[in-house]
Formats: structure tokens, C-alpha cells, sequence
């Protein structure tokens, strides 16, 4: 009876260490269903960079129209957002005491004119012996001794201060920030207001210092104004020589058709720095794990595992440059959860 109970208990430990035997990791990769994912291609060919910054438009021809003279604004023919011709009147300060001085001055250099004549008849016999070198000195002499070159100086800044009296417009464009009101007392030196000229406008922005290398003067560039869908055509006109504290270097791109843009207007740029030979995959294909980049590639309906190094990243694709073959499969749907050797199953678009 006592081996009889002894061989049912052995019999019974027996039985569940047959039961957990492993099964074949075959076996399990049978029953797990296939993952359905989209691929793509790894390939070398062209591959356009994008740098894309924004900034604000500004005008390249902009000028401070500012009083010269202090005075009354006695006329003023212009208002925020006229358009100027270079040259022409568009203020006037009160001209009365200019126009005195002016005459003050003029009354003088005849003072000195009669008495510059008059000193003069003293040296008759000089003045008809012909001798240029000599006349010369003597009339220098006169003129300094009687005034009159200092009156004559004094005529052209009366003249001159006369002028001032007449602001114009140095430069063709239209009117902003207009301060004074015509009848108000202005000082010299005051800014009265500026003129932009809106048909010539570029955009400033900055890239990174890491960029710099890849752009130069004359390189296209895509500006699109926030706010707007309209894609207008610039190139690049200037590079600031020094890098700010934040590494970026100020670029600016000349606007091409400005036709609606004003001063002040955000705007984006995108530049495109093509990149010869370079190896690419769509950018669904890379995704991350634990902070490293991976490409998931398709062996045998499986998925494979691939640390990548990346380069550049233009929004669409992205530059491989180390990890992967040219002519892999990349795997560009439902791998970011995706496992090594997992069974996939390739889908069509």
C-alpha cells in the first residue's frame, strides 16, 4: 500500500514539468499575426536641404525727413501714407525772418562792394601795368580788408537758411509716422516724419551659424508673408559677418514683386541648398528609441532593427549617413511601436 501511494505521488510531480516545456519560437512567430506597414526606398540621389528662418520685411530705401531750421509749420501738403516724387516741396517753415536776413545780407555785400570799388581806384596804375599776379594779391588784400568776403559768406548761408525753409521729399516713396501738424512749432532737428519706399522691401532673418556654409549671395529663396498663402521669390543680398550671442548670423533676402508687403510685415523664408549623392529615406521611416534614431528595414517579412546617423532634414525626407544600405526597404507606417524580427506584412498605398 505504501508503494503504491508513493509511486502516485512521483507520478503526479512528474506530470506538469512535461506540460512546461518550451514551445519552438517558431511556433509562436506562426501565431503572432503579421503587422501591416508601408515601405519605402533608402536611395542616393539630390537631396534639397531646407533652411527655413523668419523675420520682418524692411525697406530698403527709408529716410527721416528732419527740420533743418527751427520755424512755424506753415504748410504742409502731405498726410500718412501719400506718395512723394524725390525733389518735390511737400512743407514749408515760416520764411519771413529767413527772407529779412537775406536781405540783410545783400545790403551788406553792396556796403562792401562800394568800398572794395572805392579802395580799389587807388591802385590805377597797378591795374594798368597788366601785371595778373600783382592785381591778384591787391584785389585779395581789398576784398578781405573791406568785408566783402565776408559779407559774400554771409550772403550764401542767409541764402542757404532761406532754402531750408523748403522741406522735399529726398527720396520717392510714401509718407509714415507723420508727427507735426501743419501751424505747430518745430525745432532743428526734429523728425518730422519718414519716407519708405514700399516697392523695394527685404527681409531680415536669422539662421544658424551652422548654416552659413550652405548659402550664398544670389541663392533663391521661397518668402511667404504670415497670414498670406501667396509664395513670392527673393535672393539673397547681404550676410551679416558676425554671429550674435545666440549663434545665428542676420541674413537679408530681396523681396522680388512686393506688390501688397509693408515694413514691419512677418514673413518666412525657405531656402533650398541642394545636396548632391546623398542617401535618403522618407521621414516616416525614422523614428526614435530611447533617444537614438532608428530606421526599421524589411528582411525575409521581418522587421529589422537599425541605429542610424542622421544628417540633414528637409521636412520630407531625411539624410542617412551611416546605419543602412542604398536599396533597403524601409519601413514608413506602424513602426513606432514595432519590435525586432517582428513578422510584417507589406501593404500597397
Amino acid at each position: 500500500m505504501v508503494v503504491f501511494l508513493m509511486t502516485v505521488l512521483l507520478y503526479s510531480c512528474e506530470k506538469p514539468a512535461e506540460d512546461s516545456q518550451d514551445i519552438p519560437l517558431e511556433s509562436f512567430r506562426a501565431e503572432v499575426t503579421a503587422t501591416p506597414v508601408k515601405v519605402g526606398q533608402a536611395e542616393r540621389k539630390s537631396f534639397d536641404y531646407l533652411i527655413q528662418a523668419s523675420g520682418k520685411m524692411e525697406a530698403l530705401e527709408q529716410v527721416a525727413v528732419v527740420a533743418e531750421r527751427a520755424g512755424f509749420l506753415e504748410w504742409l501738403s502731405v498726410k500718412e501714407g501719400d506718395y512723394v516724387e524725390k525733389g518735390n516741396t511737400i512743407a514749408r517753415l515760416d520764411a519771413a525772418d529767413a527772407a529779412l536776413k537775406l536781405e540783410k545780407a545783400k545790403i551788406q555785400v553792396k556796403n562792401a562792394k562800394a568800398n572794395f570799388d572805392s579802395d580799389l581806384l587807388s591802385f590805377e596804375t597797378l591795374l594798368k601795368s597788366g601785371d595778373q599776379d600783382k592785381i591778384a594779391q591787391v584785389t585779395d588784400q581789398l576784398k578781405a580788408k573791406t568785408g566783402l568776403y565776408a559779407a559774400e559768406i554771409e550772403l550764401k548761408e542767409a541764402e542757404r537758411d532761406l532754402e531750408k525753409t523748403a522741406i522735399k521729399a529726398p527720396i520717392s516713396g510714401r509718407v509714415a509716422d507723420l508727427k507735426p501738424k501743419q501751424g505747430s512749432l518745430v525745432n532743428g532737428g526734429d523728425v518730422l516724419f519718414e519716407i519708405i519706399n514700399t516697392s523695394s522691401l527685404e527681409l531680415k532673418v536669422k539662421v544658424l551659424e551652422s548654416d552659413i556654409e550652405w548659402l550664398s549671395l544670389g541663392q533663391k529663396a521661397e518668402i511667404t508673408a504670415i497670414g498670406s498663402s501667396q509664395v513670392l521669390t527673393g535672393s539673397i543680398r547681404s550676410t551679416n559677418p558676425k554671429v550674435d550671442e545666440n549663434g545665428l548670423v542676420q541674413v537679408g533676402i530681396l523681396v522680388s514683386g512686393a506688390k501688397g508687403l509693408l515694413p514691419g510685415m512677418n514673413a518666412r523664408a525657405i531656402i533650398r541648398a541642394p545636396q548632391s549623392n546623398s542617401l535618403v529615406v522618407p521621414k516616416q521611416a525614422l523614428v526614435y528609441r530611447s533617444g537614438r534614431p532608428v530606421v526599421f528595414t524589411v528582411e525575409k517579412e521581418e522587421s529589422k532593427w537599425n541605429y542610424v546617423e542622421v544628417g540633414k532634414d528637409n521636412g520630407e525626407e531625411v539624410e542617412i549617413l551611416s546605419g543602412i544600405e542604398p536599396g533597403s526597404t524601409v519601413i514608413t507606417s506602424n513602426n513606432l511601436q514595432l519590435a525586432h524580427q517582428a513578422p510584417v506584412q507589406i501593404v500597397k498605398e
